[in-house]
């Protein structure tokens, strides 16, 4: 960069004079100023603009959700998961229902296992007493039946609760609709 000149008190009065006459006059030469008056103000005049960056576009649900929507899909796959779920098995008989809920059982088991991590909160068995210290994390542990006074708490483990330790869910191809948890399946003669 160049070093420029430095103006006399006399000079700049006179380029001030020209400059509001042909600002006056002259659109241009006010469009091309104007820009120059905002970088002055600004604090930002000499030094190189900065390109700005292009938002990213919003995925559409569909893609932002894919991973969830392709899980959904193994589940249905392997499980036949969104199908008990949708049938609505109050009129069958429970020896129907048990023998449904085996065969979904088995299917998401096996999804569950091969794409997700998962451990124990807690590592006791239900039933068993715990301390829960002061400063717990109440995304991990949450306390239930009389609820008062100060930590530590004492009480029954209910439910030792699962954390996520792994997921390896399968990169979606953009080439797939992943709405499409199942597909219809026509047999043909």
């Amino acid at each position: 960069m160049t070093e420029q000149p430095q103006l006399s008190f006399f000079a700049r009065l006179w380029l001030a004079f020209l400059c509001f006459w042909r600002v006056l006059a002259s659109r241009p030469f006010a469009q091309a100023v104007y820009p120059l008056s905002q970088g002055y103000d600004a604090g930002t005049l000499g030094r190189p603009a900065l390109p700005k960056e292009e938002p990213k576009p919003a995925l559409p649900p569909e893609r932002e959700h894919a991973s969830a929507l392709v899980l959904l899909s193994m589940l249905q796959r392997e499980g036949r998961l969104i199908d008990f779920l949708q049938e609505n098995v109050a009129g069958f008989p429970d020896a129907d229902v048990g023998a449904a809920a085996r065969i979904v059982h088995e299917g998401c088991r096996k999804v569950v296992q091969q794409y997700l991590g998962l451990k124990p909160v807690l590592p006791q068995g239900e039933g068993a007493a715990v301390t829960v210290p002061a400063g717990f994390d109440a995304q991990r542990i949450r306390l239930t039946g009389n609820v008062a006074g100060q930590p530590p708490y004492s009480g029954a483990l209910k439910h030792h609760g699962w954390v996520a330790t792994e997921v390896k869910f399968p990169t979606v191809s953009p080439a797939l609709d992943p709405r499409v948890v199942a597909p219809a399946e026509v047999e043909l003669a």
